[in-house]
């Protein structure tokens, strides 16, 4: 597929660039939790600004129903983006306003602005089913670019998504993909194409059906898969352990039997539990048997952690994808954060070893722990298409630029 290097290459001064980021950060009220996509999308819009280009920027920003929702605006990321980029952003709304403002740029001296447009799942043609709808979409999204304008692919975290302004933009357009999209798909094609081993892959998160197609995908790759968070409770089930009031998939047992049986995976031997699911509520470390009734697993427990953490330090290759725990609340976020520790430490340790952060929850309790982010060797920012790579689906946002 074509690169961000090769548009350059070809000259952009005083051309439109539609990019496709990723912005969907977490909000609390109109304060961003965790910028770490907004940080990630600023090389390719810095490189097309130094380069002339006149950018006009489409994301979205969870999930609004049926139209625009002001809990959903992207007002905070413009201003964050706007301050990481040191050039102005302008926030548009879609149609005449958005015309505008593009109109409004002037990027042949490489110093112009960047257009935001609002939300764009505000719009439902974004998302349809319907593949004249998303065209249609993806048309006016195009003329925004003119005749001499192209489409630059950077937001991988919605990559695995046949959205308007994800694919069929790049129908429409010359399209390319960004640095950071040609960089996550460089990282797991090298998790997926002989990885050094031993391999080793740590997976959490609450629900085992969430994660079922990638363990299947992975268990006949890896060495070991280390299993926490919500999800390892329906695995202790299966070996026969009551569980008390931890979350649990009755319809999964039989699935975690199964996997169970190729003999790679590892469960927590320790799980933190609490009489209630809050920071102030009462908690015991407790050993896997001894779970009591009435109580839920909200972590991992320090035993499970020094077992996780002689596993990953004789690994070359590990993957990691999903919490250990509840890490948002102090009282259970120790096990999320001596797992990533000894990621880091084992990365550090083991001269060419490689480690991948999945993105998503993950990447987000790297940065809320305070753990470094040079301490592993990538950080994703697309959890969800990080997951159906490695399961070996095709992502037609991917696709779509290889025919390109």
């Amino acid at each position: 597929m074509k690169s961000l290097d090769d548009l350059i290459g070809e000259g952009v001064s005083g051309r439109t660039v539609l990019v496709r980021s990723d912005l969907n950060v977490p909000l609390d009220g109109d304060r961003i939790t965790d910028d770490g996509r907004i940080r990630a999308s600023v090389p390719t819009l810095r490189a097309l600004l130094d380069a002339g280009a006149r950018v006009v920027v489409t994301a979205h920003l969870g999930r609004p129903k049926g139209g625009p929702d002001p809990k959903y605006s992207l007002a905070p990321v413009a201003a964050r983006l706007g301050e990481l980029l040191g050039a102005e952003v302008t926030l548009a709304e879609h149609g005449d306003r958005a015309r505008a403002a593009v109109s409004a740029l002037d990027g042949a001296d490489g110093r112009g602005g960047v257009v935001l447009l609002e939300n764009i799942r505000f719009d439902p043609r974004e998302t349809a089913k319907n593949d004249d709808d998303r065209a249609a979409f993806a048309r006016e999204l195009s003329e925004l670019a003119g005749p001499s304008g192209a489409f630059v692919s950077d937001g991988f975290g919605v990559v695995h998504r046949k959205q308007a302004s994800v694919y069929d933009v790049a129908l429409d357009l010359p399209a390319y993909a960004g640095g950071l999209v040609l960089a996550e798909v460089e990282v797991l094609r090298k998790l997926t194409t002989e990885p050094e081993r031993p391999y080793a892959v740590v997976l959490g998160g609450s629900k085992v059906s969430d994660k079922l197609a990638v363990i299947d995908a992975l268990l006949p790759r890896v060495d070991a898969l280390l299993v926490g968070g919500g999800m390892c409770f329906t695995f202790l089930a299966a070996q026969g352990y009551g569980v008390g009031d931890s979350l649990l998939e009755r319809d999964q047992i039989d699935t975690c039997r199964r996997l169970l049986e190729s003999g790679k995976i590892v469960l927590p031997v320790d799980v933190v539990v609490a009489d209630d699911f809050s920071a102030e509520a009462n908690t015991r470390t407790v050993a896997v048997d001894a779970i009591p009734d009435g109580w839920k697993g909200l972590d991992v427990g320090p035993d499970t952690v020094a077992a996780f953490a002689e596993v990953l330090g004789g690994a070359r290759t590990v993957f990691w994808n999903g919490p250990m725990g509840v890490f948002e609340l102090a009282p259970f976020a120790e096990g999320t954060r001596g797992v990533a520790q000894a990621i880091v430490d084992a990365t550090a340790a083991t001269p060419g070893a490689f480690s991948v952060v999945g993105g998503g929850d993950s990447a987000a309790a790297v940065r809320a722990l305070g753990l470094p982010e040079d301490g592993f060797s990538h950080i994703s920012t697309g959890g969800g298409a990080s997951l159906e790579f490695l399961e070996g689906k095709d992502l037609p946002g991917i696709a779509v630029l290889e025919k390109s």
